[in-house]
């Protein structure tokens, strides 16, 4: 159990009650173990808060063991069980059961799929993109998607208000493609617009994750809402217009509001790691239609009588069928792969066979 004074200092880095209760099922192999949060993971170490200091750590191999054998890995944001030994290094002991997880999956272009977690335990997540060459609402989508698979709320965050001359209008095409009753806000990152406006997600205790492409502005707000220059940032490309990527790992910072922040690097993909089923019940407003579609398998593409083509734009549906094509294709083994391969080599085999015969 935690003493009061411990959970004030650590709530002030995004500990949570949730989080004391996941405690009682652990057994750490330490006599006094410290809880602490990882802010940082390097390859071979991981940098841990304990709310006042930083210190660097290494895992226990039998605890990468685990993770590495249920395809999971320590992530910014987690909570750990750490001890010093006798010559004041620090390892890693235990893994809290996170709350939520970001994951990503990652395909090496032939067979292999493997799950990339990239933050834990967010109270908010902030999808960050910029209102220039950054804006495009397909991506929002598959960001708000892979918020939602984790249970956790999203926020639209509109950067670079200044550069837009219709940022409102802007701002209503992207509420028009995220979850009900999202807000979406549009911000110029620089300055002190961005702590007035997003005051009530930076509570005491909240924990927020920033997501978007690399060059939305995910730094400078960081900066902004921090108070400090904490991230290197740049300016855009002079060719296209288009952000460069400055942030090259993932790291957690506090606000003066005391809430903490991740700040993480643009994603140049992102496959969504769920199963077709999760994933379309994330697309609330395809959900909805599809009881009254004509045919109880309709496939939502060009069937008769289909309510959910009627009533969804066309690329939000594409590209709703799209994750959905993947999150199939990344769910199947190996096996399952190679023999869908052979079928379609069958067919096409066949195909040319009829085509054969009837020039005869």
């Amino acid at each position: 159990m935690i003493d009061p004074s411990a959970f004030e200092r650590l709530r002030g880095i995004g500990l949570a009650p949730a989080i004391v209760q996941q405690l009682s099922g652990l057994e750490p192999l330490g006599a006094d173990p410290a809880l602490m949060r990882v802010v940082e993971v390097q390859r071979e170490s991981v940098h841990l808060h304990d709310g006042v200091t930083e210190s660097s750590a290494s895992l226990l191999p039998t605890l990468r063991a685990v993770l590495a054998a249920d395809g999971d890995a320590l992530a910014v944001g987690d909570w750990v069980l750490a001890e010093r030994n006798d010559f004041g290094q620090w390892w890693v002991h235990a893994r809290v059961p996170p709350l939520n997880q970001f994951a990503r999956r990652l395909h090496d272009g032939r067979d292999k799929v493997t799950r990339a977690v990239i933050v834990s335990n967010i109270d908010t997540a902030l999808l960050v993109m910029g209102l220039d060459h950054d804006f495009n609402l397909r991506r929002l989508e598959r960001y708000a998607a892979l918020v939602r698979l984790a249970g956790v709320t999203p926020l639209a965050v509109l950067t670079k208000a200044d550069l837009c001359a219709d940022a409102r209008a802007r701002r209503r095409e992207a509420e028009a493609v995220l979850p009900a009753s999202t807000v979406a806000l549009a911000v110029d990152a620089l300055g002190g617009q961005p702590a007035t406006a997003l005051a009530r997600w930076l509570q005491p205790g909240q924990a927020l994750a920033l997501l978007g492409s690399g060059g939305a502005g995910k730094s400078t707000l960081t900066n902004a809402l921090t108070g400090t220059a904490t991230q290197a940032t740049g300016a855009n490309r002079g060719g296209d217009g288009r952000g460069r990527h400055t942030t090259t790992a993932r790291s957690l910072y506090v606000t003066p509001h005391g809430a903490c922040i991740i700040d993480t690097p643009g994603l140049r993909a992102l496959r969504l790691n769920g199963e077709a089923d999760a994933l379309g019940a994330v697309f609330d407003d395809i959900a909805r239609l599809a009881p009254d579609c004509r045919f109880r398998d309709c496939r939502h593409e060009a069937e008769l009588g289909c309510a959910v083509h009627d009533g969804v734009a066309g690329e939000r549906l594409r590209n709703c069928h799209k994750l959905l094509r993947q999150a199939r294709r990344d769910s199947i083994s190996a096996l399952e792969r190679k023999a869908q391969v052979q079928q379609w080599k069958a067919r096409g085999r066949t195909a040319l066979q009829r085509l054969s015969a009837k020039r005869g």
